[in-house]
């Protein structure tokens, strides 16, 4: 079987161009991670995003499960994307790199819908303590991996303030999304307050 980093860092570049930066955090227990910075270019030329590599090196494990499988199993890997420039968003490597660990380390599985909590602020100053996970395959395209191995999903993260957080524990994930294209709400602005959520 094909060794899947390498695959799935070919098809960030493919689709995100080339990193200029990229940092690994290893965590005890678990393999390492990588994260990759992809400056902003094109239309929005003023967007960074941030992807992690080495989530998908395993597939995630139901924690339920008695025994993990090392083949069959959702994998993936995070993006963030934020407009550059307005706050040092270089530091969310490393709590983009604890997300990314907490199947290894927690025995989650990270899927769209899922609420990740940083436990802190994810940037110096930041108002976000949490993400939303986002459907895949707008950004980058999921990577078809050979049988019996699960396809590899670049999951987006979208920031979330604790307020934020909180609501969307009572009505939903998608309650929120609404509630954030209803007022047009800009969620890659590292400085934004609060969705309305009365």
């Amino acid at each position: 079987m094909a060794d899947v980093l390498p695959l799935a860092e070919a098809r960030l570049r493919g689709a995100l161009g080339e990193p200029d930066a990229r940092a690994a955090v290893t965590f005890l227990g678990a393999d390492r991670i990588e994260v990759l910075r992809f400056p902003g270019g094109g239309p929005e030329g003023d967007i960074v995003r941030y992807a992690t590599l080495g989530m998908s090196a395993q597939p995630m494990t139901d924690p339920s499960a008695l025994v993990a499988d090392p083949v069959q199993g959702p994998r993936a890997e995070l993006v963030l994307s934020v407009r550059t420039g307005r706050a040092d968003t270089d530091k969310v490597l490393r709590p983009l790199a604890v997300l990314a660990a907490s199947p290894q380390v927690e025995g989650v599985i990270v899927a769209p819908g899922a609420s990740l909590d940083t436990g802190g602020a994810l940037w110096p100053g930041a108002p976000f303590t949490s993400v939303l996970v986002a459907e895949p395959g707008g950004l980058v395209e999921d990577l078809e991996l050979d049988p019996p191995m699960d396809p590899v999903r670049f999951l987006p993260l979208l920031p979330m303030t604790p307020n934020e957080a909180a609501w969307k524990r009572v009505h939903g994930a998608q309650a929120l999304r609404e509630r954030w294209l209803s007022h047009g709400t800009d969620l890659r602005d590292p400085l934004r307050a609060s969705v309305r959520l009365d």
